[in-house]
């Protein structure tokens, strides 16, 4: 089955009940029992609802893996994973990533004897040095938040594999259309189903897949003591926004490459980072892994300060100013004050997250439309 059709017919089926195509919403705590133990495959919602159980399969199916499960939001999908840690385990994670992320893994797991190394992965080699017997996992988000950055998930997963080390790897920016991180030799893939997969700013999700049977029973396992789950009208929001997700990221990348040459040929732009260009670092990586290179772009302007940067922000029309991405809508963000506020100025400089840094989710409007309103705002 092509993935086209998978987003609408992969691992779903009819409601058993009365044959609806779409699956109901089971809005439900709890199931009769005919006698202790013994019922039709649910006994109570956190541990297992058929809402739910309708997404975690769909998903399990559009990034060609086995085990589905979906969570609260993505923090919560990434939490479940670091719980299969235990304190004085070290992390090798991508030093470009999503300010949550970072916030979780430095303020909150640090303290439970998580040691975290933050590392320029654009060349995987440069793990290499960071590995040692206490490293139980590598995280990595490609393309990162906010800079775009590219990681070979394939030579990434070879050190892991040669080290017998866990590779978990965010793949919210991508989508399971983009990229499929498991074909890639990833042992969990997580995404943030707020976004893409969803579609339509209206649900906060997080999804895990893995292939692996004795990895999906301790993170079933986790998931149901935690009960860090989504809701089942969630769940169904969810799996009506993954039907269209093809449909929607063709023309997300479609307007995300006219934003992003629109934006490479201003005068009072000074960097735009979209792996499409052939001289973005690790171009040809994207090209290998990605089906196409995403609704994403992030850019910053020539000889601004912070509050010249917001008042260009504030100018934007069409483009909303909003936390979040991977909408219908177009959303504009400022990664230094907004998403990655939780990383030191110092260390967000160092990156590249500086003051001027703007951060566009290209949403599926207008081309044209789009254009105006960022020529408008620029000038």
């Amino acid at each position: 089955m092509k993935f086209n059709t998978k987003t609408i017919h992969g691992n779903q089926h009819p409601d058993k009940a009365y044959g609806a195509v779409m699956p109901p919403i089971y809005q439900t705590s709890t199931y009769i029992q005919e006698a202790p133990g013994v019922h039709k495959g649910y006994a109570y919602s956190r541990s297992k609802n058929p809402s739910r159980e309708a997404l975690e399969n769909a998903l399990a199916s559009i990034e060609n893996g086995v085990y589905g499960s979906a969570f609260g939001s993505g923090m919560a999908a990434i939490d479940a994973i670091l719980k299969l840690l235990k304190p004085g385990d070290e992390v090798i994670a991508t030093n470009d990533l999503y300010g949550g992320s970072y916030r979780l893994f430095t303020q909150q797991y640090e303290t439970y004897g998580i040691v975290f190394h933050f590392v320029d992965m654009k060349e995987a080699s440069h793990i290499e040095s960071f590995i040692n017997e206490k490293t139980a996992l590598i995280w990595i988000e490609t393309p990162t938040n906010p800079l775009l950055n590219i990681i070979d998930i394939a030579a990434v997963s070879h050190i892991a594999k040669t080290h017998c080390i866990l590779l978990a790897v965010d793949n919210t920016f991508a989508s399971p259309y983009l990229q499929q991180p498991l074909d890639l030799g990833a042992d969990i893939v997580m995404h943030s189903i707020t976004k893409y997969i969803g579609g339509h700013s209206d649900v906060v999700l997080g999804g895990l897949v893995v292939k692996d049977e004795a990895l999906a029973k301790k993170l079933y396992f986790i998931q149901n003591s935690s009960g860090a789950i989504c809701g089942p009208q969630d769940a169904f929001l969810a799996l009506r926004g993954l039907k269209t997700l093809h449909v929607r990221m063709q023309r997300h990348c479609e307007n995300a490459k006219t934003v992003a040459h629109f934006l490479l040929n201003h005068p009072k732009v000074d960097r735009v980072y979209w792996p499409g260009f052939e001289n973005f670092p690790n171009h040809k990586v994207a090209k290998k892994q990605m089906k196409d290179f995403g609704g994403m772009v992030s850019f910053s302007l020539k000889n601004s300060t912070y509050e010249e940067t917001i008042h260009v922000l504030q100018q934007l029309k069409l483009f909303t100013l909003a936390e979040s991405l991977g909408g219908v809508e177009s959303l504009v963000g400022h990664p230094a004050s907004m998403t990655h506020a939780s990383i030191p100025k110092a260390e967000r400089d160092k990156l590249g997250i500086v003051d001027s840094l703007i951060r566009l989710s290209v949403g599926i409007e207008d081309i044209e439309d789009l254009i105006q309103d960022l020529s408008q705002a620029l000038s």
